[in-house]
This record gives structure tokens, sequence and C-alpha cells, in this order.
């Protein structure tokens, strides 16, 4: 492979400029168009700062300038601003491009976006602020509309009616912070997901490097799909993630054995970090009709809180068996059982209670249990119960398979 297929190849599959000694635009190719919004002839002749954000500090650009005038390479993670306002983030490589008597006649830019992932990143990061304020307040919200329940002194009617209108209103609220809750879990949980796929990734640039220099074609495009691939399995993680969010689902037709390995997708890496072996049995395929993201969030919500239970269990052999049923025809029964020792005989009539946890502070809210019992009987007109069975906790839910 020649000098030009190589520069070919690069500029097909990354956003490449040039610049003269002053900064002035002297090439860029089509992928720079794209994600800048500015044509090239917008771009050849103007200063590179066009698509600079004022957010940048100055520094940034002295120790910049600095670098590549020394005839060294700078990277780094920039800030940019595109023609129509939206900002961008890109990854980018500048260096100079050396002539026959090393002087500095033109720098090279190479970048690649990551707009996506950090705008995701920032996205997870206000929606951890919103929970740790949501949790600093509701504890004060609840005692003040205590407070103005007792302070009723109206006739019956109308205290039922004000005493209704804030139940639904601290139901919303509980509701709130335990999705808020169920989302940090889940935060956790993409990235106990994402390590190895960064890992791989890390790895597969560093052949991609040794391949180019190599001018082994070959298997540079054969990392190069393996690297697609590592991403696509992060997107997928992403969608998992979305899904399990979103709200105001119509009802659908789906197989629980779908659900249930949808739930174990999203915790099989905690579950695996933690050495928790889970075992997925059914005497057959049952088509239920009904909200498949609530039953994900019961079936997310009791995985995880027996996932809890084995912090306090020194062992090995750790397991959650989960087995799927007919029961009485067209009911389902879907039963959840560990070996992480039981839940304790007097707490066991108050675990579905709001609040009520056994975990420490940073490790519950006392809702997920709550909010579960919620889902079951009120949405899908069931019913959830725990017992101990066989030196564990047990669950059962029956929910009718056509609602």
């Amino acid at each position: 492979m020649n000098f030009k297929t190589y520069q070919e190849a690069i500029e097909n599959s990354n956003i490449v400029s040039k610049t003269d000694i002053n900064g002035i635009i002297t090439f860029v190719n089509s992928e720079f168009c794209k994600i800048s919004g500015y044509t090239k002839e917008e771009l050849i002749g103007s200063n590179h700062n066009i698509v600079r954000h004022p957010d940048v500090d100055e520094s940034t650009f002295k120790e910049l300038w600095d670098t590549i005038l020394s005839k060294k390479v700078f990277r780094t993670t920039a800030k940019n601003l595109a023609k129509d306002g939206s900002v961008l983030y890109v990854n980018k490589t500048i260096g100079p491009m050396l002539d026959d008597k090393n002087d500095i006649p033109e720098f090279i830019a190479i970048r690649y976006d990551v707009t996506d992932p950090i705008k995701l990143t920032q996205a997870l990061k206000a929606k951890e602020e919103e929970l740790t304020l949501l949790n600093s307040t509701l504890e004060e919200r609840v005692r003040v509309q205590t407070m103005e329940l007792r302070d009723l002194n109206k006739n019956l009617e109308q205290r039922v009616k004000e005493q209704v209108k804030k139940i639904t209103e601290q139901e919303r609220l509980l509701s709130q912070q335990a999705r808020l809750a169920s989302m940090g879990e889940m935060i956790g949980n993409i990235a106990h997901q994402w390590r190895q796929p960064l890992s791989e990734l890390g790895i597969h640039l560093y052949k991609l490097k040794k391949f180019f220099e190599q001018k082994n074609r070959s298997l540079f495009n054969e990392t190069y799909e393996d690297c697609k691939q590592v991403i696509k399995k992060m997107s997928h993680t992403i969608d998992d993630f979305r899904n399990f969010f979103s709200i105001n689902k119509p009802k659908e037709d789906f197989i629980v054995n779908e659900v249930i390995e949808e739930a174990f997708n999203m915790l099989k890496a905690t579950l695996r970090n933690e050495q928790i072996n889970l075992r997925v049995t059914a005497e057959e395929k049952i088509q239920v009709r009904g909200y498949k993201g609530e039953l994900v969030q019961v079936l997310i919500n009791l995985i995880t809180n027996a996932k809890d239970a084995f912090k306090e269990r020194v062992g090995k052999d750790n397991f959650i068996d989960i087995h799927i049923a007919r029961f009485d025809g067209e009911t389902l029964l879907i039963t959840i059982r560990d070996n992480a020792g039981g839940i304790k005989e007097d707490i066991i009539e108050k675990i579905f209670e709001p609040y009520f946890t056994t975990k420490q502070a940073s490790l519950g809210t006392g809702l997920g249990l709550y909010m579960s019992k919620m889902i079951v009987e009120n949405s899908m007109h069931g019913s959830i119960k725990a017992f101990n069975a066989g030196g564990g906790a047990c669950f059962e839910v029956k929910v009718p398979i056509k609602l």
C-alpha cells in the first residue's frame, strides 16, 4: 500500500484538516465539513478558530501552539462549536508536517467524534445530581405534608379528599425516587459491562497502529471491523438502558423467557463481578400480554435485592434461581430464590413497606420491594409474596397471562 492510499484511508475514516504556520485552513476533508456544518469554501482560507468554542480556556491554545511549534505532537479532547451553534466533542491529534529542511510549512490535525459518549456521561452525571437532591429533600417534604394533614380541621369529606390528593403526590414522589435509585444502580451495571469492551478497544487501537506501521492492510481492516463490533455491543447496552427507563409503554405480547434474558443482560456484569450464578429454568415458553417494561423492572429489583443479600454472606456457590411456569392455567408464576441465608422472620412482614431496608444507607433506599409490589398489584393485577426456603429467600410473583 503506497502513502497516497494510506492518506485516503485516513481521510475517509477520520476528521482531517490542515493549516499553514499561522493557523489558516488549507485543507479539510468531507468528514470535517459534515461534523462542523461548514462548506469547504467557507473553511478554506479561514482561521481554524472558526470552530473554536468560547468556553475553552486561552491556556489550552497556548499549550497547543507551544507544543506544535516545538515540532511535537499535541493530543487532547476538544470542545468545538459547529456552524449551527451546536456543541461537539472530538479527540484530536495535531502535529507539524516538516519539509526537507526540517521547517514547518503546515500542520495536520486528525480527529474522531466523541460527542455522543461525552454527552451521555454528562447526562448521567446530571441524573446522579438530581437523585442526590431528591434524596436530600424528600424526607423534609414528607414531614411537611404530614404536618399539613394533622392541621386539617374541616369536614370528613374534605379531609378525605385532601388526604387522597397528598397520598397520590407522595406515591408519585416515591415512584420517582425509586426510578432514580434504579437508574443509579443501572449506571453501575453499565460501568461493569463497559470495562471489558473498553479494554478490548484499547488493545485493538494498539493493533491498528502496529498494522498501520507494518502496512498490513488485511489485519488492519480485520481489527477495524472488530472495533466496530465492540462499539456495537456497547451501543446495545445503552439501548437496553434507555428501554428500561422508557415510560408510558402500551400493552404488548411478549415471551416471559425473553424478559428474564433482558433483565439478566443488564445485570450480568455485576453478577459475574460478585461471583453470583443466575440459573433460569422454564417448563415452556409462555407468552404474556401486558407491560413488558414493568415486568423487567420488577425482575431487576428482585434480582438486585438477592444480589445485595450476598454481601452479608461469606461463602462459595452463590446462586439465584429463577423458575417460570403456568399456575392454574391462566396465571404466570415466576419464582426467584437465592441461597443468601434468608430473611429474618421478625421483619419478613415489613419488607414491602416503603423506606424499610436492612441495608446501609449507601446501598439502598428501601423502595425497591415497595415499588415491585405496587407494580405487580396495581399494574399487573397480580400478587407477590416472600418466604424463606432452602437456605435463602424466595419470592413468588403471580400475574394473569392476559391483562
